[in-house]
């Protein structure tokens, strides 16, 4: 059978790695390192560069060099913001249908293109290793990653010549990395700080099955903010003391960029250090050198205000586990930003407890891919991976209504039906529309995809039986079908990159839901208010037209006023003129059949 190998493809660096006779074998690349920095040069049609090569002409290509593509996965062009921009020295353009391409000057390519050379890099580092082709791959995706990111991640993973036989979370991997002792059952929090994000999840261990029970992610922090506030404090002691702003010279600014992460680096096993640019400018008296003696304290102190935002994604992610911080057993450090003391120290701080720093924190993400290949390939015992969807899935009912089928947190794969039905009489198509997100209301929600159920059997509404079924397989990825019970029509989309998630963190979502809560409690009672009153008007006026039993003239002129009030306020969408509209139709309503009833209880066509 054919080796199957595990990749961390990562905003910073990406690894491949191999499990064979109870060893994991993390393959150097064709440089000796066995990490490869996620950077492509554009060169030329027939000279494109992957990795440290590529890095180091970041200085003299900007345009041409891409790094942190993995943050403009499946985005839209609109979706785009200065924050998303910043530290990217090349150029991103709109594409069809709102897409993203990056236009390196002879040509353009979108993100899974420039993904799929990072993954090909990958696979010939193999191929190089083993001396045999390699044609199969599990990759590993951040935890908060939606379903748009994970068909991204596989295409880009197919563009690159591989069969994706599985696309796990970076969190599980780390624990099946670490190599956790399953015999007991436990809880675990994986920390995995790297230089582009932060993910914290919290999973439960029994035996054979791995399963997360929470993620938080700050997709914008990782160890590239520390770099900039150290170019950015540098670069402010240099202009003062020379007059020069070094950020404002693109090729002075990366140098000054790869000279503070390497500064950053040897500060996590040394109090101090040099940062050393010789002839970083030119003056008035001539060329300009940068020197300056850099204590570890220093960089504590420019990255403090950092530190909070840690806790903030710790904090969250054991509230969404229902459990308490006493509760977790181990906490595991992963990503190269861990290495940073101070960092550790928070962990340690809030989690009461050492952290396990026990594999390299840049490694452990791809050896667990490369455990969980070595599973798929029938080396290893199986081992149920449970993971969770960051936010919840459903679709939009009439009216406006998100209606939730797979809850936030859910454990995948997983497959949930529902059954819904129409609101017209005879009606024939229905439009689905899947959404994602926290909101009551479907509008405020992101939109997946849209697809149309045709060939409905005729029928008065509400008798149709309409099943809904969203699956989602062991990827992460999301196939939602729609069955007319009756005529057996049926109709699915696989969510792709329709769409995509803004890519912020989890917690701000969840947190604009929970601002929210008091307008989408507003909108679900116009909503009730309204299907109610429509029905009580519909039942009025059934009683309006009644030819054999008229009403009293003074008594219908006051339903008609109240039918058109109430169909007023509806249109206005004022709550509190919506509530007194329908009351009005409510007192006519018990008035009326309380007169009927007196007059008539035998009528078998009154309405009640």
């Amino acid at each position: 059978m054919d080796r199957i190998i595990g990749i961390d493809l990562g905003t910073t660096n990406s690894v491949v790695a191999y499990y064979e006779h109870g060893q994991i074998q993390v393959i150097p690349n064709s440089e000796g390192s066995k990490t490869t920095p996620s950077v492509v040069l554009f060169k030329g049609p027939n000279e494109i560069i992957v990795g440290e090569l590529a890095k180091r002409q970041v200085v003299t290509s900007p345009k041409q060099a891409v790094r942190s593509i993995k943050r403009f996965m499946g985005l839209r062009y609109s979706e785009l913001t200065p924050e998303r921009l910043r530290g990217i020295g090349y150029d991103l353009v709109r594409g069809p249908d709102d897409s993203i391409l990056v236009d390196v000057g002879w040509t353009k390519v979108t993100p899974e293109e420039v993904s799929a050379h990072i993954l090909r890099k990958m696979r010939r580092t193999a191929e190089d290793f083993f001396g045999e082709e390699i044609t199969r791959a599990v990759i590993t995706v951040p935890a908060y990653f939606n379903d748009n990111q994970r068909s991204a991640t596989k295409r880009a993973g197919e563009l690159a010549g591989l069969d994706v036989m599985r696309i796990i979370n970076e969190p599980t991997a780390a624990a099946l990395a670490f190599g956790v002792d399953r015999s007991v059952e436990q809880n675990l929090a994986v920390f995995d700080f790297g230089g582009g994000t932060l993910d914290v999840s919290v999973l439960h261990v029994n035996r054979d099955v791995f399963e997360v029970r929470s993620t938080r992610g700050d997709t914008f922090l990782g160890g590239d903010n520390i770099d900039e506030l150290l170019m950015a404090h540098f670069a402010r002691l240099f202009e003062e003391e020379t007059g020069v702003n070094l950020l404002a010279d693109v090729q002075a600014a990366q140098r000054l960029r790869e000279a503070v992460e390497k500064v950053k680096c040897e500060l996590s096993s040394m109090q101090q250090t040099l940062l050393s640019l010789p002839f970083i400018a030119a003056g008035d008296g001539g060329p300009l050198h940068l020197n300056y003696t850099v204590m570890r304290s220093e960089l504590e102190q420019l990255a403090r205000p950092l530190w909070p935002r840690l806790i903030e994604c710790c904090e969250a992610a054991i509230a969404d586990s229902h459990l308490a911080i006493r509760d977790i057993a181990s906490v595991l450090l992963v990503g190269g930003s861990t290495r940073i003391p101070a960092v550790q120290e928070t962990v340690r701080r809030y989690f009461g407890c050492e952290p396990n720093r026990s594999l390299n924190p840049d490694e452990a993400v791809a050896a667990g891919a490369a455990v969980q290949a070595s599973i798929l390939s029938g080396g290893l015992r199986e081992v149920l991976l449970l993971d969770v969807t960051p936010l919840s899935l459903g679709i939009e009912l009439s009216g406006g209504l998100f209606s939730v089928l797979i809850p936030r947190n859910s454990s995948i794969p997983t497959t949930v039906n529902k059954t819904f039905t129409t609101v017209r009489d005879n009606q024939t198509t229905v439009k689905i529309k899947v959404l994602q997100g926290e909101r009551k209301i479907a509008a405020e929600n992101h939109l997946l995809g849209v697809f149309q159920l045709t060939g409905i059997s005729p029928a008065p509404k509400e008798i149709p039986e309409i099943n809904v079924c969203f699956q989602i397989d062991a990827n992460g990825i999301l196939q939602v079908s729609a069955t007319d019970v009756t005529s057996g029509t049926s109709k699915s989309i696989v969510i792709e990159s329709i769409g995509q998630l803004s890519g912020e963190a989890t917690k701000q979502i969840l947190a604009v839901a929970e601002e929210a809560a008091a307008e989408d409690q507003a909108f679900l009672r116009k909503i009730q208010l309204r299907e109610s009153g429509a029905v009580m008007s519909a039942r009025l006026q059934q009683l309006l037209n009644k030819e054999d039993k008229p009403l009293d003239p003074t008594v219908a002129l006051a339903i008609k006023e109240a039918i058109f009030k109430f169909d007023l306020a509806v249109a206005a969408g004022v709550l509190a003129d919506i509530e007194k509209a329908f009351e009005r139709l409510e007192q006519l309503s018990a008035e009326l059949a309380a007169e009927l009833l007196m007059l008539d209880s035998g009528d078998e066509d009154l309405i009640y």
